[in-house]
């Protein structure tokens, strides 16, 4: 009987073990995908506020129909979810989010490229 119990917790053991490795690699890939997901929403918001600029009247402080001058507000360049830079053209803003988490190869971090016109998003590139 000794012997029969020393099994059964030793294959509980085991059973238990691999359950913490499978749920370990599940949250893993979970928080990946929030953060990329997580970088796209915050860049879309940015896009949004750059088209606004573009067509606010310079008298009241926008672009006048040009993007040249817009910037990420400070309150939003860094968030919990990553670092957002930008490069603006006359007629297009291009976002860069880096997120936070480590992305599908587990060594690079989420980064997501944004192109953004007058009237749409031109581009969105998913890096990782």
């Amino acid at each position: 009987m000794g012997q029969q119990q020393l099994l059964l917790i030793v294959l509980g053991v085991i059973i238990v073990g691999i359950a913490v490795v499978v749920g370990i690699s599940v949250f893993t890939a979970s928080s990946s995908s929030a953060n990329r997901d997580a970088v796209i929403s915050d860049l879309t918001n940015l896009a949004s506020l750059a088209q606004q600029y573009y067509r606010k009247p310079g008298a009241l402080g926008g672009g006048d129909r040009t993007f040249t001058g817009w910037t990420v507000p400070a309150s939003l360049d860094t968030t919990g979810n990553g670092i957002y830079t930008v490069t603006a053209a006359a007629q297009s803003v291009t976002l860069v989010g880096t997120g936070n988490e480590n992305g599908n190869n587990g060594t690079s971090v989420v980064q997501v490229t944004m192109v953004v016109g007058p009237d749409a998003i031109s581009s969105t590139t998913i890096n990782n």
